[in-house]
Parts: structure tokens; C-alpha cells; sequence
């Protein structure tokens, strides 16, 4: 049997976690991606196809000049994301893992977001 490649293995298990998820206008997706260095999300209205506020670990005035581990950035791009959602006027949004298993970073963002106010 041939090796499976992990990027694609990841992409299977997005498209097995999108089935179920649908960001709507009042209630729109909040979607992560994860790379070996960097930690991006960004909330999208579906319906409509529009990437609504984004914020990103590699964006300027997210991490300071000190060292800090990655699970500690990704809780502050949580954070960063949760206070763009609000001014924009989201509350409550989706939680879309992007295939990604829930834990490290892509927990650690998602408890920045609820702490920073975001429901899901």
C-alpha cells in the first residue's frame, strides 16, 4: 500500500469536517490554519464567499519583540481575532479546526477567542 502524504490526509479531514459546517451571515465560520511556524484564522460569511475580519500570527503588532512559545502566540492571534469579530459586530461564530486535531495551538487559539468574548 502507498504512503499516504499528510498534506492530503489533512485535506480529507477538512472536507469530512466542512460537510457538517456552514458559516451563515449571523452566524459565520471561524476557520484556522495552521502552519509550522505561523497560526492564521479568519471569520467567512458562506453565503456570501467573504472573509469578513483575519488576523494571523505572522500580521505586525500581534508578537512582540520577546520569545514566546507558539501556543502563547496563538492564544494572543485568538485574542486578536475576538476583538476584530467584535468590533465588526460577531458574537457568535463556528469553529472550523481545518482539519487540524484540536489541541495545541488550534486549542490555544480557540481559548484566546473565548476569552477575548467570541461564543462557539
Amino acid at each position: 500500500m502507498a504512503r499516504k502524504n499528510p498534506r492530503m490526509m489533512r485535506k480529507v479531514r477538512h472536507q469530512r469536517v466542512r460537510k457538517g459546517l456552514r458559516g451563515t451571515a449571523e452566524r459565520p465560520r471561524l476557520a484556522v490554519f495552521r502552519s509550522l511556524q505561523h497560526i492564521y484564522a479568519q471569520v467567512v460569511d458562506d453565503d456570501r464567499g467573504h472573509t469578513l475580519v483575519a488576523a494571523g500570527s505572522a500580521d505586525a503588532g500581534i508578537v512582540g519583540e520577546e520569545k514566546q512559545t507558539k501556543s502563547a502566540v496563538a492564544d494572543k492571534v485568538g485574542a486578536a481575532i475576538a476583538k476584530k469579530a467584535a468590533e465588526a459586530g460577531i458574537k457568535q461564530v463556528v469553529f472550523d479546526r481545518g482539519g487540524f486535531q484540536y489541541h495545541g495551538r488550534v486549542r490555544a487559539l480557540a481559548d484566546g477567542a473565548r476569552k477575548a468574548g467570541l461564543d462557539f
